[in-house]
């Protein structure tokens, strides 16, 4: 769970980050017995545990569908990654992907950790992949042709335009979300949505995690994996690591924020795609994401961390996040919460201030016309500074001692 100091700081994360606990235990058992149905869910919790929650939400179908499908890209986005393979042998790997799901002896050995584990076994996944129905085959095989050869093209093209930058986030991430509404749609649960709109929710998650992972991305090794696009990090400074240096920090920090409000832009029509889908998991499925990226987004934005480590949100944000979104009045209010502590974070004097503002304010807009503000758990962004800590404790202690309770419940229930 949330380390002892968080939890003090944020007393109110404690039941959340609880009954998150307890929904990885019952995640754990819900495990298949079948050794490569075993393989890919054990694996699907290692390479994203928040995701492997989420998929919770579906039935077993749709949810053994779209196990296969994330476990089917992260392949094809390990082999992506490793920039130790040559581009003469990963971009015939990438072109062809889509026919290797096919095969149930195939494997590249590539990518460090649970990744490497991933590849080296990955004829668990073709064998999943093989009990699906065809319509979900047929998905998932579009999407990863597609994905696989818009790859391929970027690992000889960089990227230098916005367009670019747009064209490159189509092929990694908004072609998932046009693979999701596919597989929803092939299961009978929702329309198909339109592209524009499973667009826009790749396009927010996907350029979240490129400005959130700058640090990562160009300090990896052998080779710099440079996304940022030079017509915005070229107004501020020569190189893209030189962001990273600490006498660019004023210069760093204002192209961060015009890679925040250009990601700000897809906002409204995530909004869009999540009110009109019909299904309670479905929409749980598709909501969380978004909501974790808004918040990573004003946790990023005018904040010099991106380029010294990692930001993420806290466990106890994330197990809230996971809590309080059941319905799409908790997104309005999640949109509305993160872009208030967002906009409380933007200075005057940046250069895309207003451009930022105004982009802001569109998302307020859309979230009070709901009419549904008031009908929603507010997320509280920072404690009051007024909390008395030996009250704090002592409460901690009395949830600490409920925790260890139904902990030692629950074993002697399996005994």
């Amino acid at each position: 769970m949330g380390s002892l100091g968080a939890i003090l700081k944020h007393p109110e994360d404690f039941y959340p980050l609880l009954k998150l606990k307890f929904a990885a235990r019952h995640a754990e058992k819900q495990i298949p017995p079948e050794p490569h149905w075993a393989f890919c869910y054990s694996m699907l919790h290692k390479v994203s545990r928040s995701f492997g929650l989420v998929i919770q939400q579906l039935g077993p179908q749709l949810r053994d569908a779209v196990c296969i499908f994330y476990l089917v890209l992260r392949a094809l986005d390990t082999v992506e990654d490793d920039t130790s393979i040559p581009t003469e042998v990963k971009v015939p790997i990438l072109m062809a992907f889509h026919r290797h799901i096919y095969d149930k002896d195939w494997h590249f050995s590539c990518g460090t950790k649970e990744y490497k584990v991933l590849m080296d076994e990955f004829h668990h996944v073709s064998n999943a992949f093989l009990e699906l129905g065809s319509g979900y085959q047929e998905a998932i095989e579009d999407i990863t042709m597609r994905m696989g050869a818009g790859m391929a093209k970027f690992i000889c093209k960089e990227v230098e335009t916005i367009n670019d930058y747009d064209e490159y986030c189509h092929y990694v991430a908004e072609l998932v979300g046009l693979g999701l509404s596919k597989l929803f749609h092939a299961s009978g649960a929702e329309d198909l949505a339109t592209d524009s709109l499973s667009n826009s929710m790749g396009l927010f998650l996907q350029k979240t995690n490129i400005i959130r992972d700058y640090l990562e991305d160009i300090n990896e090794i052998p080779k710099s994996r440079m996304f940022w696009p030079r017509q915005i990090w070229s107004k501020y400074v020569d190189k893209l690591e030189d962001l990273k240096y600490e006498e660019n920090s004023a210069k760093a920090v204002q192209c961060l924020n015009d890679m925040v409000t250009d990601a700000l832009v897809h906002a409204e029509d995530c909004l869009k795609y999540m009110s009109d889908l019909r299904g309670p998991a479905i929409f749980r499925f598709c909501a969380i994401p978004p909501d974790y990226g808004i918040a990573t987004l004003a946790l990023c934005f005018n904040n010099t961390q991106v380029f010294r480590g990692v930001v993420k949100m806290r466990r106890g944000l994330t197990a809230k996040v996971i809590d309080q979104t059941k319905t799409m009045s908790d997104v309005y209010g999640a949109f509305f919460d993160f872009s208030c502590l967002l906009k409380s974070k933007v200075d005057n004097n940046d250069p895309n201030a207003t451009k930022t503002l105004s982009r802001l304010e569109a998302i307020q807009k859309t979230c009070k016309e709901s009419g549904t503000l008031s009908k929603r758990k507010s997320y509280i962004i920072e404690s009051e500074s007024g909390h008395n800590s030996a009250l704090i404790a002592i409460i901690f202690i009395i949830l600490a001692i409920l925790y260890a309770y139904l902990s030692s419940n629950l074993l002697l229930n399996k005994q």
